[in-house]
């Protein structure tokens, strides 16, 4: 039962951090209704849980070298791959791109330090 719990508040807090990027962020457009929202905050539950350790293994002398500022590039990379499966969410522009990474990466430390 924890682990469904976790599951849920991270889909939250992703879908969370979808609509803030969508409405802070110029050049990061989320169109759709809060059901579509959920479900690409699910995908991008799954790729969290997935894909970011294998990135963070391949990239990971960049983050050391970086002193973690590498894990921008992590987050990035999976927004843009978001991005492409997904045709409701458009990130228009690069520097969105990076200032919408930094958000996932903030809501994503919040996350982890709320659930232990």
């Amino acid at each position: 039962m924890k682990l469904l719990a976790k599951i849920i508040i991270a889909i939250i807090a992703n879908a969370a951090a979808l609509l803030a990027s969508a409405y802070f962020i110029p050049g990061f457009r989320l169109n759709g209704d809060i059901k579509t929202v959920v479900l690409i905050a699910l995908v991008l539950t799954a790729l969290n849980a997935i894909l970011k350790p294998i990135l963070k293994l391949i990239l990971g002398p960049v983050i050391i070298i970086t002193l973690g500022l590498g894990l921008v590039i992590v987050n990035a990379i999976l927004l843009k791959i978001l991005d492409v499966l997904s045709p409701i969410l458009t990130i228009l522009t690069i520097p969105a791109l990076i200032c919408a990474s930094l958000l996932f990466g903030l809501m994503n430390l919040i996350f982890h330090k709320a659930t232990k």
